[in-house]
């Protein structure tokens, strides 16, 4: 059997690592991973694969940033190419990238069978981009892995059940996977005793100054450090913006790095759809900069508040005391990755 992993952006990456690593154990599957190239940063991609211990991609399209049609049509004809040449049983396709839609329609108009990890998130807000893409892989895929109960309810809801499987969340899988790893590893920077962490990525907070700069100025009433570590978009904004001298700008970090900062910090600012669930998979308190999620489990007992980007909101969110986190029965436990390999082995088309 030969599985096609088509992968773009580094969640995507820490998502594959967990179906790697069920595929290594077995000696009946191969194995072809596709990078669409879609985060671009080099270092960062090959500390991302080393680190993970992934595979090196059989092949890398380098496609790079670019318009939201621009980078889909470039991606779904490198793709297509490749497909072709390779022939897979099944293309797997993680989340709601543009490399998420592109493999789905590539794949779906050979005639592969397409499997979607994470399928059934919905924000129901269909100005973002990652909601279009959702819901369009889901209609065409074959097989539909939902990550949540919810996500589950999604899918039939949209007349999708005989297609779909609750597999749990391979992001817990992989969380319970390094968080081992971690104990003994060294953070690459100096830290305060308390802090906060923040990352800020989304165009609707980087691209609008009005909202980035409102999340800065709820960061400047706080009287601890905010440790942020730069996403190469945020970085081209900053300059348009005012930092208090509590908000400590730092390079980008890898995952073992960012899973070290979100255990040692007091609380985490983000509007990473992935981080939230980190966050909630190691039990620490998160603010959500954003005016929905698609993990709505997150919320409960106030593990998770929304806030969007309101300077009040934020600065009211970070006193707010959670309760407990209720993980296993809402993500699965922990083995979503074998279980998915199973389904798939089983199920081939």
């Amino acid at each position: 059997m030969k599985i096609c992993n088509i992968i773009g952006t580094r969640p995507q990456f820490i998502k594959q690592a967990t179906i790697s690593r069920v595929i290594k154990n077995s000696n009946d599957i191969q194995e072809i991973i596709i990078h669409t190239g879609q985060h671009y940063d080099d270092n960062m991609s090959e500390l991302f694969f080393e680190e993970l211990e992934i595979p090196k991609p059989d092949y890398n399209l380098e496609i790079g940033s670019g318009l939201h049609g621009l980078q889909t049509g470039k991606m779904l004809e490198k793709i297509e190419k490749v497909l072709i040449k390779e022939q897979p049983d099944y293309v797997i396709l993680y989340g709601d990238t543009n490399s998420t839609i592109a493999g789905a329609l590539a794949a779906s108009k050979l005639h592969i069978p397409i499997a979607h990890i994470e399928a059934g998130l919905r924000s129901f807000n269909r100005n973002m981009p990652e909601e279009i893409n959702r819901i369009a892989t889901d209609s065409i895929s074959d097989i539909l892995f939902a990550p949540t109960k919810t996500g589950m309810d999604n899918l039939i809801n949209e007349g999708l059940k005989d297609r779909s499987i609750f597999s749990g969340d391979v992001m817990y899988d992989s969380v319970l996977f390094y968080q081992k790893k971690i104990e003994h590893k060294k953070l690459s920077m100096n830290l305060p005793e308390r802090f906060y962490l923040a990352t800020i990525h989304r165009p609707s907070n980087i691209d609008n100054i009005y909202n980035f700069q409102s999340i800065l100025n709820a960061f400047a009433s706080f009287d601890k450090d905010v440790i942020f570590p730069v996403h190469p978009r945020t970085k081209n904004t900053l300059h348009k913006t005012v930092i208090s001298d509590n908000v400590k700008i730092v390079d980008p970090v890898g995952y073992l790095d960012i899973l070290q900062l979100v255990i040692k910090s007091d609380l985490v600012f983000t509007d990473s759809g992935g981080l939230q669930k980190e966050c909630f998979f190691l039990k620490k308190r998160c603010v959500t900069l954003r005016e929905e999620t698609e993990w709505i489990e997150t919320l409960e007992n106030n593990c998770n508040i929304l806030t969007g980007a309101d300077t009040q909101k934020i600065i009211e969110a970070e006193k707010q005391i959670c309760g407990d986190f209720i993980i296993k029965e809402k993500f699965g436990d922990g083995k979503a990755a074998e279980l998915i390999i199973e389904k798939l082995t089983e199920n081939k088309l």
